[in-house]
């Protein structure tokens, strides 16, 4: 079988600096990649987040799943910063309503 692949595609199997992320809210799961180099703020994550999921005037709570399977919070440029670093290969973000 012949598949055909855009070029975005087959770019993500060989930039070794960008991560791959797999985000969930409720049931709805979407993907996009950032820079393992230079994953930027904590407040633009946020904000890509909310415009991915097309959610933009609610406020949410996100969360990683870590290499041993633990969630934890991404609510600050550190732990932002660790959950792109131990990204290996997909970062796993869950997005919950506050409240």
């Amino acid at each position: 079988m012949n598949r055909s692949f855009h070029k975005s595609q087959t770019l993500r199997f060989y930039d070794c600096s960008a991560v791959e992320v797999k985000s969930k809210f409720g049931a709805e799961f979407r993907r996009f990649s950032l820079d393992r180099q230079k994953p930027g703020k904590f407040e633009d994550f946020y904000k890509l987040v909310l415009h991915t999921h097309h959610i933009a005037n609610t406020e949410v709570t996100i969360g990683y799943a870590d290499v041993h399977g633990d969630l934890l919070p991404i609510n600050n440029d550190d732990n932002f910063c660790k959950a792109v670093s131990s990204a290996n290969p997909l970062l796993r973000v869950f997005i919950q309503k506050r409240g």
